[in-house]
């Protein structure tokens, strides 16, 4: 007697299976659902085959023969008895759930924008609907949803405070991005002082060509000249000068979508900007006296949302423990929150800035620029952890006893979890 069970599942499986009840198997699961402009999962490969799966059930001398068919041609066997086939579909059911939050990958549903200048996002999958956001070339972005329409494959995402669909044709998305995501990292020049003096060249004793005020980004730009007391920014509408590097603070940052109330406020801001840049530098008076003459008054470092706890005066028992406070909260691509959400090196950039510690906004830029080298064997609770085959695609904070905190990935969030769970690439010690 044959036996023919078809499934299908409305999401997408790639995982492997083993030590399934008397026997062992590896088995890949490849499982789509469609429909006229379907929905799948977000980290379905969007030119991938849409096969289905067929459990194949025979009789053979009193056991049952299941085979694992797949419509592409693969498949794979497993013998068992005759009274225990629903026990083990049952379970392999079970295992894949189980099994798949730990083979997802982090950057499975990581998209990166790859526009000329910006893309719209739409409320709808479709190009009458309402623009709700601008999507700006290098903005990261969290794919929520695919859906196949008729004019093509549309992605819904989450980006910031921005959803909304985009045409995939739009992103860079999957592994790829994964490998390019350092390219697409900006730094800025976070300004500490009420006031900061912008210099036509790194001299006080250069003509002043704007200021800057506190709590105010400005973007770096490349100059051979730029050195450890003077950084060279974009201030105002392609403009650029010299500030004090002393009077700042440099950081990393991913670029976002914007709602369209955002842009708007964006817009005013920068017309505002201008405008008073254009009447200081027709009024101003000419500061060439000391260094002191940079700033009317210095702040302190104005990162916002981030307040360490109290010190125990044990500085790695302190950022593990603040570490540990945001056990379950999300995990969101290019996220810039420990409260709302962060990706795995903004993770452990973000509980080091809560100390005044700064680190690399990448994880390739942790593994290659901050702290010196250890080996496993040494790591200690504070030290970062560095993960991936050939490039550091994933980072962790060391808590002891062989265990890491880490924003593991869409699914999990931040966890605690085995330190040898990954290929180790590399152990950096930040502190001493």
């Amino acid at each position: 007697m044959f036996l023919l069970i078809r499934e299908k599942w409305d999401i997408y499986w790639k995982l492997k299976i083993s030590k399934l009840l008397q026997g062992i198997c590896i088995i890949s699961f490849i499982a789509l659902y469609t429909t006229a402009c379907s929905s799948t999962s977000s980290n379905e490969e969007l030119n991938s085959v849409k096969p289905e799966i067929e459990i194949l059930v025979n009789t053979v001398e009193s056991n049952e023969l299941l085979t694992f068919r797949l419509a592409a041609g693969m498949e794979t066997k497993l013998l068992v008895d005759e009274d225990r086939i629903d026990e083990v579909i049952n379970r392999l059911k079970e295992q894949m759930d189980q099994q798949q939050d730990e083979l997802e990958d982090e950057y499975s549903n990581l998209a990166i924008a790859n526009v000329d200048k910006y893309v719209n996002v739409r409320s709808q999958a479709n190009t009458d609907s309402e623009i709700v956001g601008r999507m700006y070339d290098g903005a990261i972005a969290q794919i929520q949803e695919t859906l196949e329409c008729e004019d093509g494959i549309w992605l819904k995402v989450i980006s910031n405070q921005t959803e909304g669909y985009i045409k995939a044709q739009y992103f860079i998305y999957g592994e790829e991005a994964a490998r390019v995501l350092d390219d697409y990292i900006d730094r800025y020049a976070l300004i500490n002082a009420d006031r900061l003096n912008i210099r036509e060249n790194p001299d006080v004793d250069s003509k002043r060509i704007g200021y800057a005020e506190n709590g105010e980004k400005l973007k770096l730009s490349y100059s051979p000249e730029s050195d450890e007391q003077w950084i060279y920014v974009d201030y105002a509408d392609g403009k650029k000068g010299y500030v004090s590097a002393e009077y700042v603070t440099v950081r990393e940052e991913f670029i976002y979508a914007k709602t369209i109330e955002e842009v708007r406020l964006e817009e005013e801001a920068e017309k505002a900007k201008l405008a008073r840049q254009k009447e200081d530098e027709k009024t101003a008076p000419e500061i060439v006296q000391t260094a002191s003459a940079e700033v009317v008054t210095a702040t302190a470092d104005t990162q916002t949302a981030i307040t360490a706890p109290s010190s125990t005066g044990n500085l790695r028992s302190d950022i593990v423990n603040y570490a540990l406070q945001y056990v379950g909260h999300p995990y969101v691509h290019g996220g810039n929150s420990l409260e709302t959400g962060t990706d795995c090196s903004g993770f452990t950039s973000l509980v080091y800035a809560a100390y005044g510690i700064g680190l690399s906004r990448t994880p390739g830029g942790q593994l290659s620029g901050n702290g010196r080298s250890i080996s496993l064997a040494e790591a200690q609770p504070g030290d970062i952890i560095c993960y991936g085959k050939t490039k550091c695609t994933h980072v962790a904070l060391y808590i002891g006893n062989g265990q890491i905190v880490h924003a593991a990935n869409p699914t999990k969030g931040i966890v605690v979890f085995n330190a040898t769970y990954d290929n180790i690439l590399g152990v950096k010690n930040v502190l001493d």
